[in-house]
């Protein structure tokens, strides 16, 4: 099993950055992918971003491309959302996610999931 806790959310102004944070235990996480998906109010759980732990690579929805950024800490078994230059359209719950495997981008190839945190951007 595996649980899956973020943190880092808030209240932030239009410009403005914050860090997410997904502390990861329960399993060894050597072939793992770990994404971050957000759900806004009155719309679906979309793809961010995501890692591959093994590797390191990255993948990025396109519209956060160049303002966000994931990377992980092994040792601390944390992977983290880098957010920077947050516009209103950026308001969503975050969660963090877990597959054993690649990257991939379909929300339900992702078997362990967060509680999720609020990121709220006011303009």
């Amino acid at each position: 099993q595996v649980q899956l806790v973020e943190s880092g959310g808030g209240l932030v102004q239009a410009g403005g950055s914050l860090r997410l944070s997904c502390a990861a235990s329960g399993r060894t996480f050597s072939s793992y992918t770990m994404a971050w998906f957000r759900q806004a109010p009155g719309r679906e759980r979309e793809f961010v971003a995501a890692i591959h732990w093994p590797t390191g690579s990255t993948e990025y929805q396109d519209s956060v491309k160049g303002r966000f950024t994931m990377s992980r800490d092994n040792a601390k078994r944390t992977v983290y959302l880098q957010m920077n230059s947050l516009s209103p359209e950026d308001t969503a719950v975050y969660y963090c996610a877990a597959r054993q495997g690649m990257v991939v981008r379909r929300l339900n190839s992702y078997s362990y999931w967060g509680q999720g945190t609020q990121v709220t951007v006011s303009s």
